[in-house]
């Protein structure tokens, strides 16, 4: 959308402009008025240096370096061109490299950067104690994490596609658009807005994206201890019974499988957050069929199995199940599994003796 001038005759759109052709460079122009008035890019930040490349082994520069209130690091990246580059992949570098900044090296780095001749740090340490209101330096809450703000005259679609997938991963990264425009008298005005997030949105979309964080830390946490679990349960059971050994367990529905000699039909341990059952699973256009053949043989069936059985088929779905339940799962705490995992195998072992010689027999 462009600007409008207010005239009494109507809105007149002024006319829009592009840093390459009013000559401005990165450094020289838009990062020295930047630097010098921040806060046209977000209020609370402090600036620590210019073009920062204080590290080894790297010719890189941060274009500028900034702090905010809440002692994170800021990293801002600067283009005067109308689709931004690779100014996402180069600040995501930066913000790397810088993250392992300490309280006294950002000191050292105000200091140097205000002045090289005649440095003084007890002045750069005060300011930054007072910048974020502390009394002394908290080492354990200062750069806890590192901010990228991208501004650029505008940005092509795949650099916001690619901010926007870093957004939703946790990564607090920004775009900040920079549009010149020309007045009739020869002024320049310099609309600056931020784009991503839109700033009327932003704590929407921050608890939104705290809430897709959350949600995978659930999924790997849940993962990670299904995993263990079965591993271990798979671990014991080779110790007893063959039928599951050289078995690696599917994570996606928390299954570890076995075989019974006959396509379609399985014998699974099945885990849940807090329940676990071993089962004999019929699947396919035989399942049905293989389910009522079974069911007639149901008394015998439990009587060696040593106790009652689940019968489960449900109208219009192709897979039926012959299971017993044991109380706790992956959640339960980790000592308690062993003890889950013998009533596991031992149902296991029961289940697979009243049911193998009847899928032998199976046509």
């Amino acid at each position: 959308m462009p600007i409008y001038e207010a005239r009494p005759d109507g809105l007149v759109p002024l006319a829009g402009t592009s840093f390459e052709a009013e000559g401005w460079r990165e450094r020289g122009d838009i990062q020295r008025l930047l630097k010098d008035r921040i806060a046209s890019l977000e209020d609370g930040l402090m600036v620590l240096a210019e073009e920062f490349s204080a590290w080894t082994d790297s010719t890189r520069r941060i274009d500028l370096l900034c702090l905010d209130h809440k002692a994170n690091l800021v990293v801002v990246e600067l283009k005067r061109n109308d689709d931004g580059g690779h100014m996402d992949l180069q600040a995501l570098r930066y913000a790397a490299m810088v993250s392992a900044m300490t309280f006294d090296q950002a000191v050292e780095t105000l200091t140097r950067s205000r002045n090289r001749a005649n440095p003084d740090t007890d002045a750069a340490r005060a300011d930054i104690l007072n910048f974020l209101g502390w009394r002394t330096p908290d080492e354990d809450n200062f750069a806890t994490e590192t901010r990228i703000v991208l501004a650029a005259a505008d940005f092509g679609k795949e650099l916001t596609t690619s901010v926007l997938w870093l957004r939703e991963r946790g990564i607090d990264i920004r775009c900040v658009r920079l549009k010149p425009y020309r007045l009739s008298d020869g002024r320049l005005l310099l609309d600056i807005q931020q784009i991503i997030p839109l700033p009327e949105a932003a704590d929407f979309q921050t608890r939104l994206e705290e809430k897709k964080a959350a949600e995978r830390k659930e999924r790997s946490e849940r993962a990670t201890l299904m995993e263990r679990f079965l591993n271990a349960l798979s671990e014991r059971a080779a110790e007893r019974t063959p039928i599951h050994r050289g078995r690696a367990p599917d994570l996606s529905v928390g299954v570890l499988g076995g075989a019974t000699g006959r396509s379609g039909i399985s014998l699974n341990y099945v885990t849940m957050q807090q329940r676990t059952r071993v089962e004999l699973l019929m699947q396919g256009d035989n399942g049905k069929d293989q389910m009522r053949r079974l069911r007639e043989a149901r008394e015998s069936v439990e009587a060696t199995f040593g106790g009652p059985l689940e019968w489960y088929e449900k109208e219009g779905s192709s897979n039926f199940r012959i299971f017993f339940g044991v109380e706790g799962g992956y959640r339960s705490p980790p000592d308690e599994w062993p003890a889950i995992h013998t009533q596991l195998i031992d149902a296991m072992i029961r289940l697979d003796a009243a049911v193998r010689p009847r899928i032998a027999q199976l046509p």
